[in-house]
């Protein structure tokens, strides 16, 4: 296809274009009508009643177009003369001019764990997660590759596997998740799709404190890339043009481990009682809530402090926050916890210095499904 191909006017009552004038017709006369109502507001509601509308469009156009013009779509356009005849008024139209879409081929790759994650010498199957993004404006498949031979840091850490977020929840679950297979389940996205990918490995025994290995993501549009502008004939959506963007279609993100001689591990769970006696998570039911915090490693973790944000759509419960079966205070005061009092909406509980030895130190609170 040529660019010529793109700019083929189609004739007023071209068989080859069915249906086009009609098309055509019919969005001039919703312009027409739209335009109508708007004035009607403008004249009934007044200057703000037309702000207002304005910022509506405003927000739809930009939404509509958060990937750009979705691939494949037909862009169509008609110039009108108007003029008298002898004082008569009369008029008449150009040929349709008929523009395809082609696709854009992008991608973005993102780290999404906060700091480098925290390992032991020796320890399995640690997890680096990551967000690939289609960015372009077609539906894409992207293959997936990981690499730990990188310069820059002390360890190169060994991959185990790589899986795909199947659940949605941004948490890995090997239960749950799916194991990623090169070219047998690459991940395919619409326009502004994403997938989170977590990425396992092993990190070596001989490793020191302190001590970090990247493992990096690099996802390619299964179309192709390669310079922006690249074009491949006839592979975009709906066998339009597909041209590589700004990204070149690839993109290559690193995440972080880093050897610690101790960590701290918090192991949530939840218990629903419902107020009829039995077990289900409806409105009115209550979520007993309990975490167990545990130290491990040759080192001291100093002022360990566990804060646990109040979920969405449920209520805290007041007075129910313990620590290790004893009752804290709400409030900000001489005990080591509260609800609400240093952060707003998060329950925070001090437990101060933790080494290997430390019993587990075990959190309770209750919400309200509102």
């Amino acid at each position: 296809m040529t660019a010529n191909d793109y700019l083929k006017p189609l004739s007023r009552d071209s068989p080859a274009q069915p249906g086009k004038q009609e098309i055509f017709r019919s969005e001039k006369f919703l312009m027409r009508k739209y335009m109508k109502k708007f004035k009607t507001a403008i004249t009934m509601k007044g200057m703000m009643a037309a702000v207002v509308a304005l910022l509506a469009i405003a927000c739809f156009s930009s939404a509509a177009k958060a990937a750009g013009t979705p691939a494949g779509t037909i862009i169509l356009n008609q110039a009108t003369a108007n003029f008298e005849v002898d004082g008569d008024p009369t008029s008449s139209n150009s040929n349709i001019v008929s523009i395809q879409v082609g696709e854009i081929l992008n991608v973005d790759v993102t780290w999404q764990d906060a700091s480098a994650i925290p390992v032991f010498p020796g320890s399995l199957k640690q997890v680096l997660t990551m967000k690939v993004t289609n960015t372009g404006n077609g539906n894409e498949a992207f293959s997936l590759a990981v690499n730990t031979a990188l310069p820059g840091d002390q360890f190169d850490p060994s991959i185990v596997s790589v899986y795909l977020d199947t659940d949605e929840n941004g948490l890995f679950d090997e239960s749950q998740d799916t194991l990623y297979t090169p070219g047998a389940n690459d991940p395919d996205m619409p326009a502004d799709g994403f997938v989170t990918v977590f990425i396992l490995c092993d990190i070596p025994a001989d490793r020191l404190a302190d001590d970090l290995g990247d493992a990096d993501l690099t996802a390619t549009s299964k179309t192709g890339s390669g310079t922006p502008g690249t074009i491949f004939e006839g592979l975009g959506d709906g066998g339009t043009d597909a041209v590589v963007g700004s990204t070149t279609a690839t993109m290559t993100t690193p995440g972080t481990y880093e050897v610690r001689n101790v960590i701290v591990t918090i192991v949530k769970s939840a218990v629903v009682q419902d107020q009829f006696g039995g077990n289900k998570a409806i409105p009115g039911a209550t979520v007993i809530y309990t975490l167990s915090v545990a130290a491990s490693g040759e080192g001291t973790a100093q002022g360990v402090v566990i804060t646990d944000d109040i979920p969405e759509n449920s209520t805290y419960i007041p007075g129910t926050l313990k620590l290790n079966g004893a009752p804290l205070s709400d409030a900000a005061d001489a005990d080591a916890g509260d609800e609400g009092a240093t952060t707003a909406g998060t329950v925070t509980v001090s437990l101060g210095d933790m080494i290997d030895t430390t019993p587990a130190q075990t959190i309770e609170f209750s919400v309200l499904i509102n």
